[in-house]
């Protein structure tokens, strides 16, 4: 969309509580911006704003306000909940956005509203406007010089106290409230950007450990949370960054605290003792804006003056008009990364609490985060194949479901809500990766089971029985709350038990309709073929898919023990020849063509699995060539990758994992790349004639 010149941007504004009538006022004396048009839930409420502030335009609704042509940008001044909502709605209207902190209730919903914004090519910023003072730049500027040395403690406080007033919005799970999410996402963000500047970046996000599912981030915390509120009323963390830096966080709606930043270094300390509202002097900002540098040795700290030149929040609303044409204002504001890490290190710090709020239930996630039924885009870009007994076409991307444990129904929504609006429709789940329920949860939440296909998996290692079998098919089916599997695949074979007796149970379950289609999952061709053969001497049905590994990159053994690869080319011989689907996991080898691990990554403990899995030099040269290839069709050598086993001669779908839209998002361009014989063969370094990838 086209930008307007930065001396005349038009701005509306969504709410008419305590923060807009500081930013109304701010505008007056914008050198870039003119306030048009606000929005509220009545016009009564409206009009007496419009009044106050002098606003030609007064609308009864947000939904009015964002029709309005003439508005350019909106600041979205809503409580917590409704954040990510208006945010995608401001972007689907082609409206730039300031939005108040914190951008989303949490990560997921983040993710949700900064897809919308990148779709429809808007500005976006989370207002934390101390992000946009000279006094913060200059903070950032005085470690990077290394003033106090090396960085080594972080105190950051932002606590006030509300002296009951349990009706305020702050104090109501409902509108996601309490300390943190109010004042204490100021501090995670002085903390992460502080720390980000000692080791040279733009921000930090704590250091996180790999549970084997997810990434848990390096934060313990501790809150007392109100019995009528039942939000955090004051709260306490502690988080570990890069470079051994360690920050202490306080902040509550009930207990005043110093406000005051300290940074402890090994040459001196820091204090600033307005962070949050440089200059203002309602704030506690008489003194003006400064900065105290103690130097070790020096008996005075030096006061280092920081002079905004206009009001705080004058000084934001000009710096979104600066930058409408980047998108998004440069370090130190709030990047859409440094917000998205922000919003991770909330969550990571209410889940050290306990806190869940009641929009974060799974009756308030009935609708997607914009308000609206989910719908399938006219434009996505998802290809289809079929597999006999599934009256469905199916998706060739499968989205897989290991990350949704218990607990992270927000996040599914986000990733399944988007992966139905781009066509994907088929979900690989198992009943060892416990997350049936979830994923159960969000299909009943979306009533959308008949246009899905279901993978479910289970008889594996102690259950590789036809009872083992039968009992955790069942128990399955009772997770996914659903009466029957689209495919229903075998997650590992029993050498043990005759063929025979596994197809005997399988036809049995499809003629109860619990199960539409079976195949197998990590099972030979040796046993698929003599599983088919079985089938059709008894004139029964048969393995109609299988589920090996199947990526460009070859292992040097299996990642999880009784798994097998259909990389060699003995295997895909074999279903070239039999033309059977496979779904392959693994397809993007965990992450290997995505650059993200490096040969010298060998000797890290926390990369031992990768290593022992993916780590050969072979795989490092199928990797140079994607990089070179990846180059020539202007992709990415993960979306190569990928396009390795969508481009087989035999039917495929790739089992994906991504874990936030970014990476599933970068998945799709592989759908619609089509790699020649001669460029899968010197991939997979089957030839060295350079020129079958540049023809």
């Amino acid at each position: 969309m086209q930008s307007p010149p930065i001396d005349s941007l038009s701005w509306g504004i969504l709410g008419t509580g305590r923060i807009a009538r500081t930013f109304a006022a701010a505008l007056r004396v914008s050198n870039t911006g003119r306030l048009t048009a606000v929005g509220s839930r009545s016009q009564a409420s409206a009009d007496a704003f419009a009044q106050e502030y002098g606003v030609p335009r007064a609308y009864a609704s947000y939904d009015d306000l964002l029709a309005d042509p003439d508005v350019d940008a909106v600041y979205i001044s809503l409580p917590n909940h409704l954040h990510a909502r208006w945010t995608v709605r401001c972007a689907e209207a082609g409206k730039h956005i300031l939005c108040e902190k914190p951008l989303a209730t949490n990560y997921p919903e983040a993710m949700t509203a900064l897809e919308a914004v990148r779709r429809h090519d808007v500005f976006l910023m989370e207002a934390f406007m101390y992000r946009c003072h000279p006094q913060t730049a200059r903070l950032v500027e005085l470690i990077r010089q290394n003033a106090i040395g090396q960085v080594r403690v972080i105190q950051t406080h932002f606590s006030y106290n509300l002296g009951g007033m349990q009706e305020n919005i702050r104090l109501q799970s409902a509108a996601a409230g309490g300390g943190i999410m109010d004042v204490g996402c100021y501090c995670t963000s002085m903390a992460r950007l502080i720390a980000g500047a000692a080791v040279g970046q733009d921000f930090a996000d704590p250091l996180v450990t790999n549970d084997g599912y997810r990434n848990e981030m390096a934060v313990q915390g501790y809150a007392h949370i109100g019995g009528e509120s039942r939000v955090d009323e004051w709260a306490v963390a502690t988080v570990k960054f890069p470079g051994d830096i360690v920050a202490t966080l306080t902040c509550g709606t009930q207990a005043r605290v110093d406000s005051a930043l300290r940074i402890w270094g090994s040459a001196g300390h820091i204090i600033a003792p307005n962070p949050w509202f440089p200059g203002e002097e309602r704030f506690g900002g008489d003194e003006g804006a400064h900065i105290l540098l103690y130097r070790d040795g020096q008996p005075q700290p030096e006061k280092i003056e920081t002079p905004g030149g206009a009001p705080l929040y004058t000084i934001e609303a000009d710096t979104v008009a600066r930058h409408l044409q980047a998108r998004q204002a440069p370090a130190p504001c709030m990047t859409w990364a440094d917000s998205l890490g922000n919003m991770r290190t909330l969550d990571a710090w209410r889940r050290q609490i306990g806190l869940v709020f009641d929009v974060e239930q799974p009756g308030a996630l009935a609708a997607p985060t914009v308000g609206r039924p989910l719908a399938r885009r006219a434009d996505h870009p998802m290809l289809y194949g079929r597999v006999e007994g599934v009256d469905k076409p199916i998706s060739r991307l499968v989205m897989g479901t290991m990350i949704f444990k218990a607990g992270q129904l927000p996040l599914a929504c986000s990733l399944l809500d988007y992966f139905f609006a781009i066509g994907g429709n088929c979900f690989d789940t198992a009943h060892v990766y416990r997350s049936e329920e979830t994923l159960g949860q969000w299909l009943k939440l979306r009533n959308i089971r008949e246009q899905m296909v279901i993978i479910g998996k289970g008889a594996r290692d102690e259950a590789g029985t036809p009872q083992g079998l039968t009992r955790q098919l069942l128990e399955t089916l009772e997770k996914l709350q659903t009466d029957y599997l689209d495919i229903y695949l075998m997650h590992s074979d029993n050498p043990v038990v005759p063929v025979g007796e596994f197809v005997e149970c399988l036809n049995e379950h499809r003629r109860a309709g619990r199960i539409r289609a079976f195949g197998g999952s990590n099972w030979s061709v040796e046993r698929l073929t003599a599983a088919n053969a079985y089938a059709r001497e008894r004139g029964l049905t048969g393995f109609s898919a299988s589920s090996p590994n199947l990526s460009l990159a070859a292992w040097n053994e299996p990642m999880w023990p009784g798994c097998l690869t259909a990389s060699d080319g003995g295997s895909r011989r074999w279903y070239a020849e039999n033309q059977m689907p496979l779904f392959a996991w693994s397809s993007q080898a965990t992450g290997f063509f995505s650059g993200r691990y490096r040969p010298e990554d060998r000797d890290n403990p926390a990369l031992a699995a990768i290593v022992r899995t993916w780590f050969n030099e072979d795989n490092f040269r199928r990797r140079e060539r994607a990089r070179e290839l990846a180059a020539q069709k202007g992709a990415t050598p993960n979306q190569i990758a990928l396009a390795y086993v969508l481009c087989q001669p035999f039917p495929t779908f790739a089992l994906i994992g991504p874990q936030t839209i970014d990476e599933l998002r970068d998945s799709l361009p592989a759908l619609g790349m089509a790699l020649t014989p001669g460029e899968m063969r010197w991939l997979n370094l089957e030839t060295s004639d350079r020129r079958l990838a540049t023809g």
